[in-house]
């Protein structure tokens, strides 16, 4: 009697501990709604999704995505600039609400966070310097490849060890712009990085760098939110689909790539 009592007992607290999980997900959006902000991590050296102008504002496409979808959901938007190898621990122990910033939606990393729809299509690329003679990723042999710790691209190029192996050296730096400062001064010979980015960076400096046909792999883009926030989730689907059937999103595309390639 004593062990069927106890058992009854227990299945009674761990019902209750699932339903008051269930309880604070679904107030995920009423927290953030009650403190009137959304808190955005960042990398804020990743243009043209978010970066710092030459004012120190923080500006860019992801930047006047999240504003918009901050508005529509009726809070302010707060961006917080984090060390990106460590952005997803920042999300899970909140220090942030989201991140908005370029995040690829990959398996390893919606084992720990859930994402909102996707909203643009990248690849992972290979940016050289204009004159090289490098054109394909064999040409890659014996070479310093850079690459962003802590970003989709360590996994897409880890996910092909037969170019991986063959390169002389895999250096990783702290954000994409020190890479490419690198490529510039000819320490590293290529540099793997959203191709979103890499054309951004080529438009910005003409004749220097230029983007190999070969790529590292397709992705998606999506807003990473903690696991189980879900009517936060729902309600920035909700004000991305709103964004997308109005033309604004169309709008902030054309500003920031000059067409519209935000997904439907």
């Amino acid at each position: 009697m004593k062990n069927n009592l106890l058992n009854i007992f227990v299945i009674v607290l761990l019902a209750l501990l699932l339903i008051g999980g269930s309880v604070m997900a679904e107030d995920s959006l009423a927290e953030i709604q009650e403190k009137g902000k959304m808190v955005v991590g960042l990398d804020d050296s990743f243009p043209p999704m978010g970066f710092r102008d030459e004012n120190g504002e923080i500006v860019g496409f992801d930047i006047d995505l999240a504003k918009e979808a901050a508005k529509r959901m009726g809070v302010e938007v707060e961006f917080k600039a984090v060390d990106w190898d460590g952005v997803i621990l920042s999300l899970k122990n909140g220090m942030i609400d989201a991140i908005w910033n370029g995040l690829t939606i990959t398996p390893e990393r919606e084992e720990s966070i859930d994402f909102s729809q996707p909203y643009l299509e990248n690849s992972q690329s290979i940016v050289v310097q204009a004159d090289s003679d490098i054109e394909t990723k064999a040409d890659l042999a014996g070479k310093v490849v850079g690459i962003q710790l802590g970003s989709s691209a360590v996994s897409a190029v880890e996910s092909e060890p037969e170019v991986l192996d063959t390169f002389k050296e895999l250096r990783k730096f702290s954000n994409n712009t020190e890479a490419l400062m690198d490529l510039q001064t000819g320490r590293v010979q290529a540099v793997v990085l959203d191709v979103i980015v890499g054309r951004y960076y080529i438009s910005q400096r003409p004749g220097q760098f230029k983007v190999l046909e070969e790529d590292f792999g397709g992705e998606k883009y999506g807003v990473g939110i903690r696991d189980g926030a879900v009517s936060f989730r729902k309600a920035l689907n909700a004000a991305l689909d709103e964004m997308i059937a109005d033309g604004t999103a169309a709008e902030i595309s054309e500003k920031w790539f000059g067409e519209d390639i935000v997904l439907k």
